[in-house]
């Protein structure tokens, strides 16, 4: 073994329990972007599914007949 790997292996065992959090870290960091990922993932496909799902359906429209309140309106302005 040469001296400077002698000492590239004294530094990285000086370094070990940094490096080892380190790589910890990163571990936690990999694993919660790629779960974030699937969610999304997951999730824009439900609501694909269902907007797909929900516009072959006939939308029920609903009308409001908003006469009685206009004419309640009118008769508070003419007093």
């Amino acid at each position: 073994m040469s001296q400077e790997k002698i000492d590239r292996y004294k530094q990285e065992k000086a370094n070990r329990k940094k490096n080892m959090k380190k790589q910890r870290m990163m571990s936690w960091a990999r694993k919660g972007v790629l779960t974030l990922a699937g969610l999304a993932l997951v999730g824009w496909l439900g609501y694909s599914a269902y907007d797909r799902f929900s516009s072959n359906k006939t939308r029920e429209t609903t009308t409001v007949n908003y006469e009685a309140v206009n004419s309640y309106l009118i008769d508070l302005t003419e007093e």
